[in-house]
């Protein structure tokens, strides 16, 4: 009886096997339990429409150049035509964002005028443009 163990023997070999089939299924009970975490509580989500807003806020654009002009997007302006424009505007869009950009030659002075008339309307949200540095 060349191949038959004795009992009192121990096993120079260990069988893989069992092991593998209990880490593979620990590993889908993880995968189970963590998807069952995350997806929380199921509820009926509202629909929306799949059509654009009409009334999207556009940012005005003031530009002041060299000579002191005063542009309102690109048509030039006055600064009372600018005031009754911007307070025309913020009548439709409460939050309407401006941004101001000015020469580099400008007077300090006109500038102020026209971050002034943008307080006068109530505009609040505004900007300064400005252009990055050459490194």
């Amino acid at each position: 009886m060349a191949g038959a163990h004795d009992d009192s023997e121990p096993y120079d070999e260990i069988n893989i096997t069992p092991m593998l089939d209990l880490a593979y299924v620990l590993l889908v009970i993880f995968i189970i339990m963590t998807t069952a975490s995350v997806q929380g509580i199921e509820v009926n989500l509202p629909k929306a429409s799949d059509q654009p807003a009409l009334a999207k806020p556009k940012t005005k654009a003031i530009t002041i150049s060299d000579t002191g002009q005063v542009y309102l997007d690109t048509y030039p302006v006055s600064l009372d035509e600018l005031r009754t424009q911007l307070a025309a505007a913020k009548a439709a869009t409460p939050d309407l964002p401006v941004v101001v950009k000015g020469d580099t030659v400008v007077q300090y002075g006109k500038v102020m005028e026209v971050l002034d008339l943008l307080g006068q309307v109530g505009i609040t949200q505004m900007g300064l443009v400005t252009q990055k540095l050459a490194k």
